[in-house]
């Protein structure tokens, strides 16, 4: 075989090589573009979320700078979208005052909820003699005299986007609920019994229906 045909042998396989390389990449490209038009058109919108409800059974500021809480709280969580489900992969809940954290973070098992369904869950958290700033300190002794403190309900984690069989990378969630509690003489609570650690030493239960804000 000549020099002249090897390089037309070459040359041909060259061609051949270019065409499908190319034909490949156009394919992906059509793919993406599909996903991106359905995810255009559908606008995923994000969850919302409602604190039902929030039971104390310790509020209990006590020296050097220390506090013991323990909550129960009822979240409501509801996909909004028609056509596209939500997967919660990680959830951790936990309660701040005044921007600092004063409970431990409790899981919430990972679940998928599908198109307009409804999640309610009821994580239990708390805090045994949890270091509470200086700056804060003060003012809480001063809210466990009064009966009322001001607490956010915080849910962290990630979820992920399911439309038809494409599933969505992992976007980090954040969930604020505000909850106003008013402790003396059980204030705006339902009493639940004689077991609780703090003004009053019962187990009070609230009923907030608060909407949480919601970002992604």
């Amino acid at each position: 075989m000549s020099v002249k045909e090897c390089d037309h042998h070459r040359g041909r396989k060259r061609i051949l090589f270019q065409r499908i390389f190319w034909g490949i990449i156009v394919f992906l490209f059509l793919v993406l573009l599909t996903i991106l038009l359905i995810w255009a058109i559908l606008r995923p919108t994000k969850p919302t979320f409602i604190l039902s409800d929030i039971t104390v059974s310790a509020f209990n500021v006590t020296q050097p700078n220390l506090l013991t809480t323990n909550f129960q709280v009822t979240i409501m969580s509801r996909n909004p979208n028609d056509h596209i489900g939500v997967y919660y992969d990680r959830l951790d809940t936990y309660v701040t005052y005044r921007s600092q954290q004063i409970t431990y973070r409790t899981s919430i098992p990972p679940s998928y909820q599908g198109h307009k369904e409804v999640d309610v869950w009821s994580p239990a958290v708390y805090g045994t003699e949890v270091p509470v700033a200086p700056f804060n300190f003060q003012t809480l002794s001063q809210d466990q005299s009064n009966g009322n403190f001001f607490v956010t309900v915080k849910v962290d984690g990630r979820v992920r986007w399911k439309v038809g069989t494409f599933i969505s990378g992992r976007y980090h969630l954040y969930v604020r609920c505000p909850a106003y509690i008013s402790v003396r003489n059980d204030g705006n609570g339902v009493s639940m019994g004689a077991n609780g650690v703090y003004i009053g030493a019962n187990v009070v239960k609230y009923q907030m229906d608060q909407r949480c804000s919601v970002s992604l």
